[in-house]
């Protein structure tokens, strides 16, 4: 009996096929758990980069040209003139919406709609400092009323709009599934600061 317990005990003939067995569960385990990381990781990226992005766009030259120039003095808005020196309400502007080709009115009123192509590539340069990932397309700067600024600013721009720095449509390439060409899309990320001077083409 005691030479028959020894036997299987010391039998060893099983261990390869335990271990073929358990070895791809344990590396779809290890991978996984890489893969996860990563994703939390590229979303920790994207989530700076969007709110990099925003202060960017808060103290540099606006995307629409418009924005820094146009005056509000004398300009009527909802039904009330504004004179010198008074803050702009935020009826003065609606929604404007830049992607890395143009600026359009989504929401009137709008100052106006020229695109800066340079201060787009500056943004989007500072992004990708971050997340080099990010295309162009995925970048997408609004413009909203906020009641700030003040007609005849005699120093930058009239209006302080509200600045919404948006990045969409990225995906997370999977390590588990690469073989596959299995993608997961991220979530879109968006952060919305006050512009300050909007003029220049560096932010701290």
């Amino acid at each position: 009996m005691h030479d028959l317990f020894s036997q299987f005990i010391d039998d060893e003939r099983g261990l390869a096929a335990e271990f073929a067995l358990v070895v791809p569960l344990l590396l779809l385990f290890v991978l996984g758990t890489i893969d996860v990381g990563l994703y939390a990781y590229r979303i920790n990226q994207a989530e700076k980069a969007t709110q990099i992005g925003a202060r960017w766009a808060t103290v540099t030259d606006p995307l629409a040209e418009e924005i820094l120039t146009t005056t509000y003095t004398n300009v009527t808005v909802d039904g009330v003139q504004i004179i010198q020196g008074e803050r702009i309400p935020a009826g003065a502007l609606g929604l404007l919406t830049c992607t890395n080709t143009s600026c359009t009115c989504t929401t009137a009123p709008c100052p106006g709609t020229t695109f800066d192509s340079g201060a787009f590539k500056l943004l989007s340069d500072r992004m990708k400092r971050i997340l080099p990932a990010i295309k162009d397309d995925n970048i997408v700067v609004e413009y909203r009323g906020s009641g700030l600024g003040f007609a005849g600013n005699p120093t930058g721009a009239d209006i302080s709009p509200l600045i919404t720095v948006r990045l969409q449509d990225m995906a997370h390439q999977s390590v588990v599934l690469s073989p596959l060409g299995v993608s997961t899309d991220l979530p879109d990320f968006a952060y919305s600061l006050t512009a300050e001077d909007s003029s220049g083409s560096i932010s701290n």
